[in-house]
């Protein structure tokens, strides 16, 4: 009964946005020649970190530079409620929904139960195994192979590792493939110890973790944590045991706070590959109205990532997210899901 309030409640102050008409919407195709009356949904699974901030930022930005109506449904990590969160989507009657990540065993059928309805669907790293619904993804495997390859050039191909990861989270499942790839194609690469907790704050949480793993594991000079939140975990176990100069980690994403974090005296963060998050959202919206509008965007739609060294941030002198775009420009737009009739967020 408690779960049905909450819903009801976060139906009720589902963010709304962009109901004003843009200028050029007579020129688009149906149903956004009318966008004030296409509505869609975003039913989140992870929303904790700057990584997830941005991207909702995106979503945001792009729904509004179509001038449609948009819903936020947030489960914080609740497997049992973003399934719920669809079917109330569904219930709400809204166009289109894109689902942020989540497990395929809890959104496989919820994500079905939208098709059957007619509701379009998009999902940004979660697998729901649904032919009708294209994925949105970074390319998870080059975010962790570009990471490792930045490892080996560093370290070369004999080193001791500790590997942060969660299973069954479709990303880290794809970035996992790369790490056993490496591994296998590189025997001297050693895991010495795997971890990692997906446990609110999730930072704090990994950091408890690896404080045990760094005292068992003396011998680790290389952390392998592809989801900035890890990493940042990863570096207060490492700050804290006085060993920022004797390990280096190695990430995928990137926000201001990390740009910080990786820029502080003798930090033990040197690499990460990202996409912009902020981006990946646009490009989520922008594929879900290609379907509302009729148009096939593909099965799969990748946003191509970037290596961002420590290096290249302090030669540079790059503070935040802004600086990074302006310095990297491949950074601050992904030419993918751009029909010309679709009008792009103010920069």
């Amino acid at each position: 009964m408690l779960r049905r309030h909450l819903l009801k409640a976060t139906a009720a102050t589902a963010l709304v946005l962009g109901a004003g008409l843009p200028a050029a919407a007579q020129d688009m195709p149906a149903p956004f020649d009318n966008p004030g009356d296409v509505t869609i949904a975003l039913v989140r699974y992870l929303s904790t970190g700057d990584f997830f901030q941005s991207y909702l930022s995106g979503v945001e930005q792009q729904a509004e530079a179509l001038g449609v109506d948009l819903r936020v449904l947030d489960s914080r990590q609740d497997a049992a409620l973003q399934a719920d969160m669809v079917d109330q989507a569904i219930a709400l009657g809204v166009d289109g929904i894109i689902i942020q990540h989540g497990l395929t065993e809890s959104m496989q059928a919820a994500a079905q139960r939208a098709v059957d309805a007619g509701i379009k669907v998009v999902a940004f790293d979660v697998d729901v195994e649904n032919d009708a619904i294209p994925q949105v993804e970074q390319s998870d495997y080059l975010l962790a192979k570009l990471a490792l390859d930045q490892a080996i050039e560093d370290h070369g191909t004999e080193f001791t590792a500790g590997y942060v990861y969660v299973p069954g989270i479709a990303p880290l499942d794809r970035r996992d493939a790369a790490w056993q790839e490496v591994k296998e194609a590189n025997p001297g690469i050693t895991e010495a110890a795997q971890f990692g907790t997906l446990d609110n704050p999730i930072a704090n949480s990994v950091a408890n973790q690896a404080r045990s793993v760094l005292q068992a594991n003396p011998n680790i000079t290389v952390m392998f944590a592809p989801y900035d939140e890890f990493a940042k975990g990863v570096k207060i176990a490492v700050d804290e045991a006085g060993l920022s100069q004797d390990i280096d980690i190695y990430s995928a994403d990137v926000s201001t706070a990390d740009i910080a974090a990786m820029r502080e005296p003798d930090s033990a963060w040197v690499a990460t590959v990202a996409t912009n998050p902020s981006v990946v959202g646009e490009v989520s919206v922008r594929t879900l109205a290609m379907m509302l509008a009729g148009e096939d965007p593909g099965d799969s739609v990748i946003v191509p990532p970037t290596l961002i060294t420590q290096d290249f941030l302090n030669e540079n002198d790059v503070s935040n997210m802004e600086e990074l775009g302006a310095k990297m420009p491949q950074f601050q737009h992904a030419d993918v899901s751009t029909p010309d009739w679709i009008p792009l967020p103010q920069r």
